[in-house]
């Protein structure tokens, strides 16, 4: 999560699926400014946990940049441009409020 927050990833959720899923202990959604912003943030972040020990990490969506998916085992995440991430609202489905709009409230 430092990674993302250093790399100025937006509005950054963080999921705690424990009692809720078996797929994954840990959800985090955030959002890049643009493709480029995202891709960045992928490429970062697949490092880092490689760096970590995570050697099999799977993922998806860095041909485009509009939505990556990056599945750690326990820890899933999920980087997307703004409107790709308004369209699905993964927040929603598990019921979480974005930091943004929380602090509206």
């Amino acid at each position: 999560m430092a990674r993302l927050d250093d790399d100025k990833a937006e509005d950054i959720v963080v999921i705690d699926l424990k009692d809720r899923s078996s797929v994954a202990d840990c959800l985090i959604v955030a959002s890049g400014r643009s493709h480029r912003h995202v891709g960045a943030l992928a490429d970062h972040l697949l490092r880092l946990l490689k760096d970590i020990g995570y050697g099999k990490v799977r993922v998806q969506g860095t041909q485009t940049c509009d939505w990556v998916l990056i599945d750690a085992g326990d820890v899933i995440v999920h980087l997307f441009r703004p409107e790709v991430r308004s369209f699905y609202n993964l927040e929603k489905i598990w019921s979480v409020e974005p930091a943004s709009r929380a602090i509206a409230n």
